[in-house]
């Protein structure tokens, strides 16, 4: 079973139906009692930074995450704006993140050449001896729709980078903790396989 936060800010329905279809079992809830005897634990988000962290103080989420995550060393995984709060701050609010990975979520700066938010299908470079990565080949694709970017302070938290108009890290790992800022629940095969690797992680 995998526990997905509930705070009001993820896509969380979706996750569940792509985890289902490769039959891996999943709850939604924002209850204390629940998360505390998760065993692993999505993060999802789609919305405002500040706003996340907001919603993630509003229902005294933070410090039974931090328990779970810091202490417990469970598996967490966190998508799109849920990877962007793993990190210290974002430039789209002035609210610290979770501090979890340490880095920065930085805003693509619009041009001629690209637009502003990266939407649609783009290829991962992904790191080789990384449990997230696992069967995930330089030609697999995945949906993005992002205005802000994750850049790591130590490259080796990064295990995907993505190239759009600069390479940014499109999913980092440490110990427990991973966070991709695609979309695996519609990423097709491909979000598939990165559900799969973390459905069997162990930590």
């Amino acid at each position: 079973m995998i526990t997905i936060i509930d705070y009001d800010m993820g896509n969380s329905r979706s996750i569940v139906n792509m985890l289902n279809r490769i039959g891996v079992s999943a709850e939604i809830t924002r209850d204390h009692s629940k998360i505390n005897e998760s065993k692993k634990i999505i993060l999802p988000g789609v919305g405002s930074f500040d706003a996340a962290m907001t919603n993630l103080k509003k229902y005294n989420l933070i410090d039974i995450l931090n328990k779970k995550v810091l202490l417990d060393k469970i598996p967490v995984l966190g998508i799109c704006l849920g990877m962007q709060l793993l990190t210290d701050s974002s430039e789209e609010g002035d609210m610290d993140g979770l501090g979890w990975i340490q880095g920065k979520t930085i805003k693509f700066t619009p041009s001629i050449n690209i637009k502003v938010p990266h939407m649609g299908w783009n290829l991962v470079t992904p790191k080789s001896d990384s449990k997230l990565c696992k069967d995930i080949n330089v030609d697999s694709r995945f949906y993005f729709v992002h205005s802000y970017y994750v850049k790591v302070l130590n490259k080796v938290d990064s295990c995907m980078q993505t190239n759009y108009s600069l390479l940014f890290d499109s999913a980092v790992e440490r110990e427990n903790i991973f966070g991709v800022q695609f979309h695996p629940e519609k990423s097709h095969k491909y979000g598939m396989q990165v559900l799969k690797n973390f459905s069997e992680i162990q930590c």
